[in-house]
């Protein structure tokens, strides 16, 4: 019985210290500087690998991966007969171009038509011009059909791309995704949200300043 007691003794305080370890390293992080916090939050949370890819932009002129390569860039998919999200997507990927200006960031801006087959170059052309795009740093694409736009956005940004025979309307993930130099997606934020615009500025300033 005394063996007994000392083992359910050294059992317990066994216990303790691990309840005590793993407590001591959620209050460590919870009593992090708020700098630290900051820098935490913006850490990469993706680590996928884009796909090679060579498309038509809304000037006729071809952009691939290794055209990217080097740069951060922000990806987002959009079409130009959308009635819902597109318009206040598009328009806050406009305002985000003129903050990276602002803030003297190199970024490029890519946005995949989801429904290739409508949106040809002067499709592409004529709704970026309506949200003021200044095409030096961003590019509108096609050139692909259906089921490569969907494969491509499933398996490089996790994201869903899905349109529906005899549908004009096309399902489809309204995120911004950033893309490093070495072409992976590691991260993404809320393309309806005008607030984000502003954590992708300060996410880009972070990795490139």
């Amino acid at each position: 019985m005394v063996f007994n007691h000392k083992w359910l003794n050294l059992v317990l305080i066994s216990s303790v210290i691990l309840v005590l370890t793993a407590c001591g390293d959620d209050s460590s992080e919870a009593d992090t500087t708020g700098d630290h916090q900051q820098e935490q939050a913006i850490e990469p949370q993706f680590d996928v690998q884009v796909e090679n890819f060579n498309y038509t932009n809304q000037d006729g002129e071809q952009v691939s991966l290794d055209d990217l390569k080097g740069t951060y860039w922000v990806a987002d998919f959009i079409f130009t007969s959308c009635e819902t999200v597109c318009p206040p997507m598009t328009a806050n990927m406009s305002k985000l171009q003129q903050k990276l200006e602002e803030e003297g960031l190199d970024v490029r801006l890519v946005s995949f038509s989801v429904d290739p087959h409508v949106d040809d170059q002067e499709a592409l052309k004529e709704f970026g011009d309506k949200f003021g795009a200044d095409y030096s740093n961003w590019d509108f694409l096609t050139g692909y059909d259906q089921k490569e736009i969907e494969s491509f956005a499933a398996d490089s940004f996790k994201t869903l791309v899905s349109k529906v025979d005899g549908n004009d309307q096309v399902n489809h993930g309204t995120s911004f995704m950033i893309v490093n130099p070495e072409g992976k997606m590691i991260n993404r934020f809320k393309g309806t949200s005008l607030e984000e615009m502003d954590q992708i500025v300060k996410y880009l300033n972070h990795y490139m300043n």
